[in-house]
C-alpha cells in the first residue's frame, strides 16, 4: 500500500532518489521472519537499472542463513539508504537525506548463473572499479547466494535546510 508523504516539499524527485542509491555503498534491508519478527540487516549493494527503466538491487551473502529464510517466508521487503546525517545541535535537528525502496526480494536459483554473474559483476564494478573480477566471480559463483531486490517503489526525503 502506497502512503503519501506528509511533507511533500521535502520529498526527493525520483531522479534524486536514484542518485542517492547510485552514490552510496550500504543500506539496511528490512525483512520479516517466519515468527513475524522484524529483521533489519546492514548490507552492501549494487543498483542496476534494467532496460525497462526499473531498478534492481543486488546483495551477496552465504548460501544459507536468516536472511534467506526470511525471504522464503515473506518476499516483501524494504531497503533504506542514509545519504546525509549532519547533527546541528544548536538547532536541535539534523540535516538528513535518505531513500527507502519498497519491493520484493528473491534468492536467485543455482541455475540462474547469468543473473548471478550479472549481480557479482555489478558489485565488483562498484566496490573494485578498474579491477578484473572475472576469476574472482568464477571461483565465488558456487559459494555465494545472490538476493535480487526488485524495486517497486522508492521514496526519498531530505531536511528542509537541504532544499
Amino acid at each position: 500500500m502506497e502512503r503519501a508523504m506528509r511533507r511533500t516539499r521535502q520529498q526527493l524527485s525520483e531522479r534524486e532518489a536514484r542518485e542517492v542509491l547510485a552514490r552510496n555503498t550500504h543500506g539496511v534491508l528490512a525483512l520479516v521472519d517466519e515468527d513475524g519478527e522484524p529483521y533489519a540487516v546492514p548490507l552492501s549493494y549494487a543498483c542496476v537499472e534494467r532496460d525497462d527503466g526499473t531498478l534492481a538491487l543486488f546483495f551477496h551473502c552465504a548460501r544459507e542463513g536468516h536472511k534467506l529464510r526470511c525471504i522464503a517466508h515473506e518476499p516483501r521487503a524494504s531497503f533504506c539508504v542514509v545519504d546525509a546525517d549532519e547533527i546541528v545541535p544548536e538547532r536541535f535537528t539534523t540535516h538528513f537525506r535518505s531513500v527507502i525502496c519498497f519491493g520484493r526480494a528473491r534468492v536467485l536459483g543455482m541455475e540462474e548463473t547469468e543473473g548471478k554473474e550479472e549481480a557479482l559483476l555489478a558489485l565488483a564494478r562498484k566496490y573494485s572499479p578498474g579491477l578484473d573480477a572475472a576469476e574472482e566471480i568464477a571461483s565465488g559463483l558456487p559459494r555465494v547466494a545472490i538476493i535480487e531486490f526488485a524495486v517497486e517503489r522508492l521514496t526519498g526525503k531530505q531536511a528542509k535546510e537541504l532544499i
